[in-house]
This record gives C-alpha cells, structure tokens and sequence, in this order.
C-alpha cells in the first residue's frame, strides 16, 4: 500500500482563500458598526433638520413680508406639525411704510395652516386656514400721500400673503375679526368698525364639484360701530377669474349716532337719534352684476350746526325733506339704489334712485331685510340679455317656491 505524504506547509492559493473567508475578529466588528453609522448620520441630519425647519420658514416670512413694495412685516415666531401636514404663524403684522414711518395695517395674532385630509380622499390635495383674532385697519389718508412709486396696492400684499400658503385654499375661518375704516385726516377723526367678525367659507377650490351651480358658500357676521348686526351670505364660484357670486347682505339696527363723525364731515349733518340700516342682494355671472344697495332710518331726528341764524334755516330744511321723503306711517327715510351692468364699471341708476324715494315716502314703505328680488338668475339672464320685468320675477319666485315646497312634501312623503 503506498504511503501518502502530507505536506507541513499550505499552498499560497489555499492560505490566501482562507484568511478572506474567515475575516478577523476586528474586521467584523468595522463592519458591524459601519451599518448602524449611515443610518444614525441620517437620523441626526434630519432631526437637525427638523429643529432648524421653523427657523427657516421664519426667515423666509420675514424677508418676503420685508420686501413687498409699500409695506413693511415680520412673525414672530412659526410652529410646525409634521405629523398632521400644518403650520401655525405666530405675531405677524403688515404695515403700511409711509415716508420714515409705519402705520399699523394687518396683524394676525395666530393663522393655522393645514391639510384638509378630507379632500385627499377625494383625489385633491388643498390646504384650510384659520385665522384667530385678525384684524386690518384701512386708513385712507395714506394712500393719497405715499409716493408715486411706492404706492402699496391690494395685489402686492395679498399675492404674498397666499404664497405663504403652498397648495390651494379650499376652507377659510375667521374667529373674533376686526375690520376698521379710519381717516385720520379728518376733524374729528373717522373710525367706522364691525368687530367680533365671524367667516366661514367652504369648498373654495370646488373640491365637491356641480356642474352649472355657485359650489362654494361664504356665511359672516359681525357687530358694528353702533352696535349693528352685520350679517353676509352668499355662494360663490371662485375658480373663475371673476367669481360668479349670489350675495345678501344687511346690517341692522345702528344707532345712527354713531355715525355723526361720518355724516358730518361728508354731509354737514348730525343725529341727534335714530336707527339706520342697509340692505344688499348683488349677483355676478361672468363679469356682468345685477343688483341694489338699500340705505333705511328710521325715527331719525337730525341737527344742523350751531349757528343760531343758519341753525333755523337747517332746520326748517331738514323738516321739509323728511316731510316729502319720509314714509308717514313708519317714520322711514329709505331708497333703493340699483346697481346693474360689467363688474368693472357698475352703472347705478339715477332715475330709478329718486324714484324709489318718492315709492317709500308714499307708495310703499321699504322693510328693514333684504328683498329676496335679487339671485344668481338674473345674473345669467342679464348675460343672456334678457332681463324680466317685475311681474315676470314675482311669477318666477312663486314658481320656484312652489317646486320648493313639493320637493319637500315628496322628501317628508319618502321618509314616512
């Protein structure tokens, strides 16, 4: 039997192939810890990421606000939730830059930006907004005494206050607003408000689509100088660059002192007691508007100035307008101003205003509420070029309430 001899001494190949197979103890571990090191650079970027996030979306604010032409605003501070797709702008304030000075114009104490999740299930991605306790102040003097070239316009601010938000805004809330009308200029000052403004629009975007209707619904309320009730409500659609629109509008019970600083600087009379009200129904189909514009007082008692002389001749004036213009049985100065044709150049009617005074001081006295004779209809028919008389509108409201009322007894006869 031969004998097999078996060498000492392996060959380089063999030594070779075996000291890569079984690499060393401190070569596992290198590649151990190597694993866990790009993931753990990764998670520490992006939680230093997420900590400088608000921190950039501040400066980014703060320099557009910064830069628009006329205006001058900051945030204070911005808060960012991931995890429900929102942001929350805290302290941001617009002014507007007159020469070396600022005057107060917008402030937002708190906007939430978010997602509307519910949309998403609809195929769309688009944003809600809430804002708490806005308020903006338009002072009419300063836009006749800003520069030329640095006037500030509606579009410059508007357009970057809705770049903030990044995708479209289809649900809008507005809780505890103040709007304010103020002239400085005048002598004593003007300062027309309607605070506690409550808003509420919804489907902006039409995300719940219809063909041939106004999808999206604005409500607002508020309280006047005065202590009016203001109250809005409409639908609209507002993808269209000018929205087709269905308004009704009122605002209720003022006590018409209040505005003695208006009426005085522009009419050169006071009150000494009085309500007034006014009252609007205004509807929009491409471009073309229909409408009126009701002013009402009621038991108004006005005084002229206090010049002894003039004061009696004011009077004597004053007494005599309100015995030809004034409604006798209900005590009503009142007329309905028609506003009719392109959105860009409305037409009011002259004719058809002083008609309508002399209808409610003895024909008919006008009610303190909308008329319900204005709607979307006549909008369309006005684009259309038909326009239907009085008589022709009254059949078509009896009309449309009658179809109302048997779809309701068919609804209730449905559900019994």
């Amino acid at each position: 039997m031969p004998l097999r001899i078996r060498s000492a001494f392996t060959p380089c190949s063999q030594r070779n192939h075996f000291s890569m197979s079984a690499p060393s103890v401190d070569a596992r571990n290198f590649y151990r810890k190597k694993r866990y090191l790009i993931p753990a650079i990764l998670l520490v970027a992006l939680i230093a990421f997420r900590l400088y996030l608000p921190t950039l979306v501040k400066n980014y604010v703060n320099k557009t606000l910064a830069n628009l032409p006329g205006y001058y605003g900051q945030v204070d501070d911005i808060d960012i939730a991931l995890i429900r797709g929102a942001y929350v702008i805290n302290g941001l304030y617009l002014n507007v830059v007159e020469e070396a000075e600022q005057v107060p114009f917008l402030k937002l104490p708190k906007t939430d930006i978010s997602v509307e999740w519910k949309s998403i299930f609809r195929g769309r991605i688009v944003s809600e907004i809430y804002l708490y306790s806005p308020e903006m102040i338009y002072l009419l003097e300063n836009q006749t005494r800003v520069p030329a070239e640095t006037t500030p316009t509606t579009e410059d601010w508007s357009k970057a206050l809705t770049e903030l938000v990044p995708i479209s805004i289809n649900h809008l809330e507005i809780s505890d607003g103040k709007l304010a009308y103020v002239e400085v200029n005048a002598e004593p000052n003007i300062d027309l408000q309607i605070n506690k403004l409550k808003l509420l629009a919804d489907n902006l975007s039409n995300v719940v689509a219809e063909a041939n209707t106004l999808p999206s619904s604005l409500t607002a309320s508020g309280v006047s100088i005065g202590g009016g009730n203001m109250q809005l409500d409409g639908k609209l659609n507002m993808v269209k660059e000018i929205p087709d629109a269905d308004l009704t509008f009122s605002l209720l019970d003022v006590d018409a002192t209040a505005l003695n600083d208006w009426t005085n600087q522009y009419v050169g009379i006071d009150f000494e007691s009085g309500t007034f009200a006014v009252t609007s129904e205004i509807a929009i189909a491409d471009g073309l508007m229909k409408g009126y514009v009701k002013p009402l007082l009621k038991e108004g008692k006005m005084i002229g100035k206090d010049d002894s002389f003039t004061q009696k001749i004011w009077e004597g004036f004053l007494g005599f307008f309100k015995f030809i213009f004034q409604n006798q049985k209900t005590r009503t100065l009142a007329t309905e101003v028609p506003l009719e044709g392109d959105l860009n150049n409305p037409a009011v009617g002259v004719v058809p205003t002083i008609f309508n005074i002399f209808e409610n001081a003895w024909i008919n006295a006008f009610t303190a509420k909308p008329d319900e004779s204005v709607d979307y209809e006549d909008a369309l028919n006005l684009k259309n070029g038909k326009d239907m008389t009085k008589k022709e509108k009254r059949q078509a409201r009896r009309a449309k309430r009658k179809a109302e009322k048997k779809k309701e007894k068919e609804e209730e006869k449905d559900k019994g």
